[in-house]
């Protein structure tokens, strides 16, 4: 009932709020990102959806191309380059690792190559909007366009030529896997699967992705190709250039194998005739794939129509915030930064609820609801899933409940889960402050029994049986984790890094163990959470690596890091990234470094200094610690409408590097609404500036207003519900029982 009711609840808010001068899918610009390590891309896609249909040009050999194999690129699309050799299907967007953005599809014209260093077209008259994609392949002629549903895709091209040729290539793409099985079901259907895995290039266990595919058109010649690796002793170097493809035109019904792929060829085409390629994928098995392009594409359902649902899914999920004043480029930075933060987690299940099993390879479930994937959540713990509680509740807790399941089913809860798969990739349990969060407030329709028993676990489990905290031994007796303990030396293992993140995961567990009246747990987590103390140098005014010995390292550079070279204690950043990183403990930390003043001249300095990376998450909310001191208020103002202006714009590097499945975005759709949740696991926000004169947020509780009065950067007085606000940190339940934030500048 009660997602009933969120549901009802969204809905009625997306039919009363007056609609902005244009929709607000129209503000969206899905190149920005898509360069300078953004790793976004403009290819097509619904909300969360399980389908990405992306053009694909990090491969290839024009002068414009970066002449590299595919599998050293963590993103299937580069602004800069205009080689393109396909569409990829089911891509991630704005991580920072290579996997997935497979099963290339691609349309050429004259003599059939499949060979995409020779198929490979530059492109021009790109454009994008969200749920569409389109180019022109400059070498043929022929506009290429994609769109797509929730779980398929549609491709439409038109051709110029009389002879037209559809390639499905299987093994190339991001994934470190090239093994692929397929099939022929009938002259304009071909199905398959192909393997996936390897994120991050960690050796867990590749999983399968099916696909069925269909042209419009009756081709007249279709088959299989292979690309044979040439017969050459064991010492000749391999390179991507060895080998020729073979093609076979009558090779019976199926063909698996490294490096596969199909064709079909289509003779006589008029100027302007259009093939389209449909392709519906899957996790469970080939004939979901076919289930899923069945159900979501409608017999008879053109292009057009499947473009323009697509579109209007996003203008809902857009439309649940609607802005007004502000620049035009505010809008397009606001609305394609919110449309960032729906692209990922994505549905895993399929039409007919099934889904694989967490960690289970070949076992599949049957989903109550949605079954969620890809929670890349040492990023997104920190304001993604706080801005899904806040808009998009509904969706917010079936991903929860998601996680819960996937600790049913293998006994963990997911760090960085990739399609049924633990990466472990990044450090800390940061499952635990996003359940925590949710619960308190007011999301509670999932098995907390399950949740807490799952959270306990990974925060008591001791030693290697704890794929969570597998240095947690060391954590818990002596409240930190020495250099070396996981490395097994000194040259750089992280270990200030984890610990931190387990301090603000403990926090969040020990109100929820209190909650439950597990008190003696509570005090030892309360204890632990404490511990990041052991880190603070009086020598180095910073959080500092202690070594096996008990001592802090010395030599020592606080600095070091900041250009993600390798430091001791430091994951992808210096002791500065990482300092005020207490976020539980802020006034704390405050006495620590020696009072209020110390701690926000120190804290100044990080952003006058340039020691603050706007693109590392643990730094990530440092402009709203100083808000946390009555008078320095303003600090917070200046610093993030700064950070706003100079890193966040409409150029396709308008994100400040990696978009991390959209927590750089995350950042400025909150800071543009001037309030952002500062310590996971807690309901709290923090205030500043907002952008806009006015914004209304649809909740699970009704309708949040924010309003602007007057000009400038800095707030001169507040009421929250017609009442006068003297404070700068809300409850979640407080901004939303107070309905009206308004702000006087």
């Amino acid at each position: 009932m009660k997602t009933v009711y969120l549901l009802l609840a969204a809905w009625a808010f997306c039919s009363t709020v007056p609609a902005l001068p244009q929709e607000p899918a129209s503000w969206v610009d899905p190149f920005i990102g898509t360069t300078d390590f953004g790793t976004c891309n403009p290819g097509a896609v619904c909300p969360n959806g399980m389908m990405a249909v992306v053009p694909f040009n990090v491969m290839g050999s024009d002068a414009n191309a970066y002449d590299k194999d595919a599998r050293w690129w963590s993103a299937p699309y580069e602004r800069t380059n205009s080689f393109f050799t396909g569409f990829a299907h089911g891509a991630l967007s704005g991580v920072g690792c290579p996997d997935m953005g497979a099963l290339l599809t691609m349309a050429t014209a004259g003599p059939l190559t499949v060979d995409y260093r020779e198929y490979g077209s530059t492109c021009a008259d790109e454009t994008a909007s969200p749920g569409y994609y389109a180019a022109t392949l400059s070498k043929y002629g022929i506009r290429a366009e994609a769109t797509a549903t929730l779980r398929t895709s549609v491709e439409r091209y038109t051709f110029s030529a009389e002879q037209g040729h559809i390639i499905l290539n299987l093994g190339e793409g991001l994934t470190n896997e090239s093994g692929a099985m397929l099939r022929r079901v009938s002259d304009t259907e071909i199905e398959g699967s192909k393997l996936l895995g390897t994120f991050c290039y960690n050796p867990q266990k590749v999983f399968p992705v099916y696909f069925v595919l269909r042209v419009s058109k009756q081709p007249s010649q279709s088959g299989y190709w292979k690309k044979q690796r040439p017969m050459t002793g064991v010492e000749a170097e391999w390179t991507p250039n060895n080998g020729t493809y073979k093609l076979y035109t009558e090779y019976g019904r199926e063909l698996a194998g490294d490096d596969v792929g199909y064709w079909f060829t289509f003779d006589g085409l008029t100027d302007g005739e259009q093939v389209e390629v449909r392709m519906g994928i899957s996790y469970v098995s080939i004939e979901n794939a076919r289930c899923n392009l069945d159900a979501e594409q409608a017999a008879g359902e053109t292009f057009d129509t499947i473009r323009d649902r697509a579109r209007q899914r996003w203008n809902d999920d857009l439309g649940r915030i609607r802005i007004s004043g502000g620049t035009d480029a505010q809008k397009t930075v606001f609305y394609t930064a919110l449309y960032h933060t729906l692209i990922h987690p994505n549905l895993l299940s399929d039409t007919n609820g099934e889904y694989p099993l967490m960690e289970r390879s070949g076992e599949t479930g049957i989903a109550d609801g949605d079954r969620y994937t890809v929670f890349s959540l040492w990023d997104t713990y920190r304001n993604v899933h706080q801005l899904l509680t806040l808009v998009y509740p509904e969706r917010q807790l079936a991903m929860v409940r998601s996680m819960v399941d996937m600790s049913c089913e293998w006994g963990w809860l997911p760090k960085w889960e990739l399609y049924g798969r633990e990466t472990f990739t990044m450090e800390g349990d940061p499952a635990i402050p996003v359940i925590v969060d949710t619960w308190r407030k007011g999301l509670r329709d999932f098995d907390i029994d399950a949740a807490y028993e799952a959270m306990k676990r990974s925060a008591t489990t001791p030693g290697a049986a704890n794929p969570m905290r597998p240095d947690i031994d060391p954590y818990i007796e002596k409240g930190y984790i020495p250099l070396g303990y996981f490395a097994g030396d000194a040259s750089g293992d992280n270990s200030v890094s984890h610990a931190l993140e387990y301090y603000v995961a403990d926090n969040a567990l020990a109100w929820m163990a209190e909650e439950r009246n597990d008190r003696d747990f509570a005090a030892e987590l309360r204890r632990r959470a404490a511990g990041w103390k052991n880190y603070y140098s009086p020598e180095s005014g910073t959080l500092r690596p202690i070594t096996a010995k008990g001592k802090f390292l010395t030599p020592f550079d606080p600095r070091r890091g900041e250009n993600f070279e390798p430091a001791p204690g430091f994951h992808e950043g210096s002791a500065w990234n990482y300092t005020f990183y207490v976020s539980h403990d802020v006034e704390g930390l405050a006495r620590t470094m020696g009072g209020r003043r110390k701690f926000v001249d120190k804290l100044q300095r990080v952003f006058d200094d340039g020691l603050y990376d706007p693109a590392n998450e643990p730094d990530i909310a440092y402009a709203y610690l100083f808000s946390r001191f009555r008078g320095e208020e303003w600090r917070t103002q200046r610093e993030v409408r700064r950070l706003l202006d100079e890193h966040f714009t409409t150029a396709a590097d308008g994100i400040p590097g990696n978009d991390d499945t959209g927590t750089m975005s995350a950042w400025a759709v909150f800071s543009m609404l001037g309030f952002y949740p500062d310590c996971p696991g807690e309901p709290y926000y923090t205030l500043t500036t907002p952008v806009f004169d006015r914004a209304e947020i649809g909740t699970g509780r009704g309708t949040l207003t924010i309003e602007r009065r007057g000009e400038g950067m800095y707030i001169r007085r507040m009421t929250l519900g017609g009442r006068p606000l003297t404070k700068y940190r809300l409850s979640h339940d407080e901004l939303l029982n107070g309905g009206k934030l308004t702000f006087e500048l």
